[in-house]
């Protein structure tokens, strides 16, 4: 059999995660520190380690998925590129506008909402032209118009030209005529245009996501190109593919055409990972937990599914683009500890990252963070951290904690390190609570997933905040985003809008509209590498009431005895299950999308561990650890993960170990190892 490798690279704040998966199902897997200035670097010197250490042939690699942050990086960093933007005539300041809506009615001092950053007023400019709500063209677009104002943003140094005028999305004449004029007069610049990275109604949210689009594309561009470049020069030759927000893998070239859908795709790995685990264990109902180096990801599995949102956030704004419903928080284990003006003690959101990184990686840093408290506490051993791959010095873990918070506030240090471990687990158990208790979900008939390096460290004390009787580890929780990658379907996605009451369109209309987005969704798809395997086709509908603002997406089935009526119960059940009531009242069908999937041959979960050594649960030594309020230490027992087997029981106080990340178990907690190898926590006694 000839060899052939599966590759799912994950970036994160610190570690850069590799899944490998071979022809024969067996999967080994290895963290590298991210490189924060170029994050291509450490992807491209992962690839040289699979090549030099494991002797793989790069031509090998029939598959490379990559889930990336740099897009959402650009925007939180403010390192994306200068755009101008073009509007219609009256309609310059949509963006500053916005919705005229306040989240927190009663601070003294206003907060911009808004993301003017994108394009400040003087990189804003309206032109002549107008088309109608129905397509009809109102006022013919002023061609010289346009072109002027490409001069002068231009001249004011945009890099790139964004386009959003008034309902492009019904007839795009006008776009089409203002990209093609702007490309003849200035041929090398870039232009993105509203109905196609958004289609749909709504101006300011149109506009939003277009200028975002536009803010991140060379950067995104610039980013895949090097990356590319790379994988190139070592000999890969197997197509870059990078999953969406939304969950789905997309070839780069088509990653660049709507790079704002690239936003948080690493968390919407990571929850698909969760789903294969939850699928594994026969657990359908979860709530991950993603703790990396800079921040936590929490997202809701209900019944199998993860809930995709018609719009994210991506550091405070708005942004509409359909994504994984993940709540990210900034509390990591890079987060770094400190007192504020009142004497309180705080926990992020400013991280350590992996450069320098915490105090105990020696590697320059002098603030305490959470992954210093972890090693003080006693539950991460400064020797096996990763692995083994980066050794941590204690000592400074333990001065920068005394220095910076025990002194300050009269506390010994390990009171200092219990206090950053509670700061952190009450702020992840409230980023919990908005993904659950918010939604109306009870988070106590829900398993607690946690994944990423950090996850295991703060899951029980997580659970034991919102009442949670029970945690499900993965065999890997360190580098499930990375396998996760190797779990997600090539997806592509197009909407059409049509905004009109439901009793107004024939079904013949609504399938009419959904062939031609099955047409698209084929069209790229047919230049994806599917290895021949038919795309699954699934159709959805926004509906709202009519006369109600906000849309809900429901499944639309054409082969449905009625597919009307389908889609209308449908909506009503939703409406309730969302909102608490819904009554039978006329609706009306804002957009319709087509979506269509080609799933992957799935990763064998139950080799991801790798080989047990059987027999009964190896205990390597007994460590002291510091746990909840208590001021004198415990013996906790450490079990190396690898030598659990199926059947296998333990009880709390004890540490997991493994190489890609550290588990703790306190008392009154009970570990049972199930069929496939996950670790299932029981609350067992108070």
């Amino acid at each position: 059999m000839r060899d052939s490798y599966r590759i799912g690279v994950d970036i994160g704040g610190t570690f850069t995660d590799v899944v490998v998966e071979d022809q024969k199902g067996s999967i080994r897997y290895f963290k590298t520190p991210t490189t924060r200035k170029d994050e291509s670097q450490a992807v491209v010197a992962a690839v040289s380690r699979l090549i030099e250490e494991w002797g793989m042939e790069p031509r090998a690699i029939t598959r490379f998925a990559h889930g990336t942050t740099v897009g959402t990086n650009a925007v939180l960093e403010r390192k994306g590129s200068k755009i101008g933007l073009i509007a219609t005539r009256g309609f310059r300041d949509v963006i500053e506008i916005g919705r005229q809506m306040r989240h927190d009615l009663y601070r003294a001092i206003v907060k911009e909402e808004t993301p003017t950053f994108l394009a400040p007023r003087e990189m804003r400019v309206d032109v002549t032209g107008r088309i109608g709500s129905k397509g009809e063209e109102v006022e013919a677009l002023d061609e010289k118009q346009v072109v002027a104002a490409a001069a002068d943003l231009l001249a004011g140094g945009a890099e790139v030209l964004a386009v959003s005028f008034l309902f492009s999305f019904v007839n795009p004449a006008h776009e089409l005529a203002a990209r093609a004029v702007i490309r003849k007069y200035f041929p090398d610049v870039t232009v993105v245009l509203s109905h196609e990275v958004d289609p749909v109604f709504r101006e300011y949210e149109r506009t939003v996501v277009t200028a975002f689009d536009a803010y991140v594309k060379p950067v995104i561009d610039r980013y895949l190109t090097r990356l590319e470049n790379g994988l190139r020069d070592k000999g890969v030759e197997a197509s870059l593919q990078v999953i969406q927000s939304r969950g789905g893998l997309t070839s780069s070239a088509h990653a660049r055409q709507r790079p704002v859908r690239l936003f948080l795709s690493g968390p919407a790995a990571g929850v698909i990972g969760a789903q294969q685990v939850g699928k594994s264990a026969g657990i359908v109902d979860l709530i991950t937990v993603d703790v990396g180096g800079t921040s936590s990801d929490i997202a809701l599995i209900a019944n199998g599914q993860a809930l995709v949102r018609s719009e994210g956030y991506v550091d405070g704004y708005t942004i509409r683009v359909p994504m994984v419903d993940v709540n990210s928080i900034g509390s990591g284990g890079g987060s770094i500890a400190w007192i504020d003006k009142g004497g309180a003690l705080r926990v992020g959101p400013q991280s350590a990252g992996s450069e320098p990184g915490p105090a105990c990686y020696g590697r320059g840093g002098e603030l305490p963070t959470v992954t210093d408290a972890s090693v003080v506490l006693g539950y991460i051993d400064p020797t096996y951290f990763a692995g083994g791959a980066l050794t941590l010095d204690p000592k400074l873990a333990y001065e920068a904690i005394r220095l910076n918070i025990a002194e300050p506030l009269g506390i010994s240090v390990t009171a200092a390190a219990l206090g950053i471990h509670r700061v952190v687990n009450a702020q992840m158990a409230e980023g919990t609570r908005l993904v659950s208790v918010k939604q109306g979900v009870d988070p106590r008939k829900f398993a607690l997933l946690p994944l990423g390096g950090g996850g295991g460290i703060h899951a029980v004390s997580i659970a034991e905040e919102l009442g949670m009787t029970r945690v499900l580890v993965p065999k890997n929780p360190g580098v499930l985003a990375a396998y996760g990658l190797l779990s997600a379907p090539i997806e592509h996605e197009f909407t059409q809008a049509v905004n009109e009451n439901a009793a107004d369109l024939s079904l013949d209309r609504i399938k009419a509209v959904l062939e031609t987005l099955d047409t698209r969704c084929a069209h790229v798809m047919a230049e994806e590498p599917t290895e021949g395997r038919a795309a699954e086709r699934r159709h959805y509908a926004d509906v709202c009431y009519v006369g109600q603002s906000y849309t809900l997406e429901v499944p639309f089935d054409t082969g449905a005895p009625a597919p009307l009526k389908t889609m209308t119960e449908a909506f009503y059940a939703a409406h309730k299950r969302v909102y608490g009531h819904s009554y039978q009242g006329p609706l009306r069908i804002v957009n319709l999308r087509a979506i269509h999937s080609v799933v992957p041959p799935l990763p064998t979960y139950a080799g991801l561990l790798g080989s047990t050594t059987g027999g009964q649960v190896e205990r390597r030594k007994t460590r002291e650890i510091h746990v909840r309020n208590g001021n004198s230490a415990l013996q906790a027992e450490i079990i190396h993960r690898e030598s659990l087997s199926p059947g296998d029981v333990f009880d709390g106080p004890a540490i997991l170990e493994q190489p890609d990340t550290t588990t703790l178990v306190p008392d009154g907690w009970q570990g049972n190892v199930d069929p496939v190898g996950n670790v299932i926590l029981t609350f067992v006694k108070g």
